[in-house]
Order: C-alpha cells, then sequence, then structure tokens
C-alpha cells in the first residue's frame, strides 16, 4: 500500500505525541496506581525507623558478642560468619550497585552520545577499584611508618632511662592489627557512599508497591553487612569512641538517605539526566570499591591467612557460608 502523503502530518503529530511522553516520563514520576504520596511517606517513616534499628542490631552484633567465647574472633564460627557478611558485601557490589548503575547510564533519557557510546559503569568501577587499592596501601605504608617510629622512639626512651623508672607508652601496633584498622576504615567509607545513593532513591519515590519489598530488602542488606563491617571493627580493635563513631555513622547513613530524599522529593526526579548520571557514577564508584574490598580485603586475607589454610575442613564451612551470603542477596536483587 502506497504511504499516502494525507497520511505525513498524521505521523508527524503520532511522533511528538510518542516523544513528548518518553520526555515526560524521564522527567516526572511514572503514572501508574501504585503511586500514592500520603501513604509512601508513612511508609519511609516506617522505613527509617526499621532500618535504623536492624542497622544498628547488625553492627553491634559483633561487637556485643565479643564476651562469647564461641563468637570470639580467634574462633572457627566467627571467622565463618564473617565468610557469610562478606558474601553479602560481593553480592551488593555485583548484584545491586553495579546493575543499577549500568540501568542509569544506559537510561533511553540520556543522550546516545557519549552515554550509550561508552560503557561508563565499567569504566568508573575499575577506576574506583585501583583508587581503593591506592589508598589501601598508601593508608597502610602511611600507619606502618608511624607505627615504626613510635616503635624506635620507646627502643630509645628505654635505653636512657634510669634504673627502676618506668614509662606508659602506647606502644608499637602488630602489622596485621594495622591492616584490619585500614580495611575497616575503607569499608566504611564504601558502605556509607552507597547507603546514602540508596536510601536518597527510596526518598524520592512515591511508588508504594516499590518501596515495601524496598524496606524489607534493606532491612536484611542493612543487618548483614552491618555483621561483616562490626567483624572488621572488632578486629581492628579500636577504642570504645571510635567504634561508636563507626556505628554511628553506618547506621544514621541509610536512614540520613531517605530523609535527604524526602526533603529533595519535590525537586529530585529520579528518571532526570542529572539524577542518572549523578546516581549512576556514584553506584559505579561504590561497586567497584565494594567489590575490590569483598575480594581482596576480606575473602583472599582470610581464605588464604593460617587459619583458614590450616584446615580444609573450615574452608568447606567457609566457602559455604560465602555461597550462601552472596546467594541470599542475590536473591534479594528481585525484589531491590
Amino acid at each position: 500500500m502506497a504511504f499516502s502523503s494525507k497520511m505525513v502530518p498524521i505521523f508527524i503529530v503520532f511522533m511528538a505525541f510518542l516523544c513528548t511522553k518518553a520526555f515526560s516520563q524521564c522527567e516526572d514520576e511514572t503514572n501508574n496506581p501504585c503511586n500514592n504520596k500520603s501513604k509512601a511517606f508513612s511508609l519511609k517513616i516506617i522505613g527509617i525507623a526499621v532500618i535504623l534499628v536492624t542497622s544498628i542490631i547488625g553492627v553491634c552484633l559483633p561487637l556485643v558478642t565479643r564476651s562469647i567465647p564461641a563468637l570470639s574472633p580467634d574462633r572457627s564460627l566467627f571467622v565463618v560468619v564473617k565468610a557469610f557478611a562478606s558474601g553479602i558485601i560481593l553480592a551488593t557490589g555485583f548484584m545491586h550497585v553495579l546493575p543499577d548503575s549500568f540501568d542509569m547510564l544506559r537510561s533511553s533519557c540520556l543522550a546516545d552520545n557519549p552515554w550509550h557510546k561508552f560503557p561508563f559503569t565499567g569504566f568508573v568501577a575499575m577506576l574506583s577499584a585501583i583508587f581503593t587499592l591506592m589508598v589501601d596501601s598508601m593508608a597502610t605504608s602511611t600507619y606502618t611508618k608511624k607505627n615504626n617510629a613510635i616503635s624506635a622512639e620507646d627502643h630509645e626512651m628505654a635505653a636512657t632511662s634510669f634504673h627502676g623508672h618506668h614509662h606508659t607508652q602506647k606502644g608499637p601496633i602488630g602489622s596485621q592489627l594495622l591492616r584490619y584498622r585500614v580495611v575497616a576504615m575503607v569499608l566504611e567509607l564504601g558502605i556509607v557512599v552507597h547507603s546514602i545513593v540508596i536510601g536518597l532513591g527510596v526518598g524520592a519515590s512515591n511508588d508504594v508497591c516499590t518501596i515495601k519489598p524496598l524496606v524489607a530488602a534493606l532491612c536484611f542488606h542493612q543487618m548483614f553487612e552491618g555483621m561483616g563491617l562490626g567483624g572488621c571493627i572488632l578486629q581492628a580493635e579500636y577504642k570504645t569512641l571510635k567504634k561508636a563513631v563507626m556505628v554511628f555513622f553506618f547506621s544514621i547513613t541509610t536512614p540520613f538517605g531517605i530523609a535527604l530524599g524526602i526533603a529533595l522529593s519535590k525537586t529530585y526526579k529520579e528518571n532526570s539526566p542529572s539524577a542518572l548520571i549523578t546516581v549512576g557514577l556514584l553506584n559505579a564508584s561504590s561497586a567497584g570499591l565494594l567489590i575490590y574490598m569483598a575480594l581482596v580485603d576480606l575473602l583472599a586475607a582470610d581464605f588464604m591467612g593460617p587459619k583458614l589454610q590450616g584446615s580444609i575442613k573450615l574452608q568447606i564451612k567457609s566457602y559455604a557460608a560465602v555461597l550462601l551470603g552472596a546467594g541470599g542477596m542475590s536473591l534479594m536483587a528481585k525484589w531491590a
């Protein structure tokens, strides 16, 4: 059938309608029956409280169970639980944060050039992993040099002391303890960044059908990710104040992100190009950091360490725990 000239205006109007509709979907929230601003606000307030409580429980659990002999850091059960939590963190990077970044930076709401012409998510995640390695390495070197200087000063003071005169110096810190402290700080940095981003998305959304499963998934996520971080904080042997500060920042970041999203909900549009680019790049950065930390500083460090290398049976249990944690968190990707 020949294409009639009378159909040209109709075709132009139809294409203009599609373009306008696509543009409005990029700038505004999708119109669906699940959008309910007042009900969504109530769910978000409940989510803030529930996520805060589960975050505190998760990160504090390894710290308060130190008095239980079976859960002390030198026991096998602690190693297995930490492997489970490390699997959670690894799956968070691979199954949640990284795919979200790919979806955002390849969105139809962004221009083809450059966002559809180059894999920015993989590139930024790679740079983030390399940058994390740099921070990890340089921080360890800095702490080691500082520790060696303290050790040398102690030896010098001991050599020049009078007989019977005692000094109360802090003394040098072991190299393994230094590693634990660097790992705990860098891991918390990565978790804080992506927790704020996740919370921002929840707070800005008015989709009740999305918020309900997302809050439930975030409770699971925060509980077990907190256990992984709490185990690292416990091994770092920080003083009580430093532990309290790290627990506070981990626990408050996702609720803070939700509150920030609520405050910005009138101006923040999750499908706008600026939001997609900003959040997409932040997610890619967080993914690279979390994947590096989970594989290198948590899993590889433990599995190549003397405790696991000395027991094949414990290795098998720990591998099962990793798969269980990663599998459970991967399953959560169906809802969040």
